[in-house]
């Protein structure tokens, strides 16, 4: 394991995004599910509260059904970030930062701030709507970003098993 993990970030020939073991891993970890079905459902919880927080930030309506659709965006993301935590930890025996999604993770530490910053202003009176609102924006650009890279990953990790098995 820490072979693997050390040649992945060394200069030598890459490994890839897993090795044959922590696909292995990774194909019987029931969190692997659960990620998939989180995902989606985060992103549809995504969307239906950009389209409100812009709503509300365009005409002045909805604040409340706006602070509930981020909430609920809020809670989505850590529902995913804890389980996907416990997924790195079958798969890589880490709980975050494996190699192989090193950046994934430091970014959604970025994601996860600024969503939790939201919370603070909303439940601690902090800020005008407006600006809690665009807090809520700058986590959602985030988001995007974020799943952007674990799209990619997704891909990669397509690749690299259509790659295994042509060769096996």
């Amino acid at each position: 394991m820490a072979g693997a993990a050390a040649s992945r970030q060394g200069t030598g020939s890459p490994v890839g995004l897993y090795t044959p073991e922590e696909r292995l891993r990774r194909d019987a970890s029931p969190w692997t599910l659960v990620q998939g079905i989180l995902a989606p459902l985060q992103f549809a919880i995504f969307v239906t509260s950009l389209w409100l927080v812009a709503r509300c930030l365009a005409t002045g309506d909805g604040l409340r059904l706006a602070d509930a659709s981020v909430v609920a965006k809020t809670c989505a993301l850590y529902a995913i970030m804890v389980t996907g935590s416990i997924w790195e930890k079958d798969v890589f025996d880490r709980w975050l930062f494996a190699p192989a999604f090193f950046w994934e993770d430091v970014f959604s530490m970025l994601v996860l701030g600024l969503h939790t910053a939201y919370l603070v202003m909303l439940f601690g009176g902090f800020g005008t709507a407006d600006q809690r609102l665009l807090v809520a924006l700058a986590g959602y650009a985030t988001y995007l970003v974020n799943a952007g890279q674990f799209l990619i990953k997704l891909r990669a990790a397509r690749v690299q098993g259509q790659k295994a098995a042509l060769a096996g």
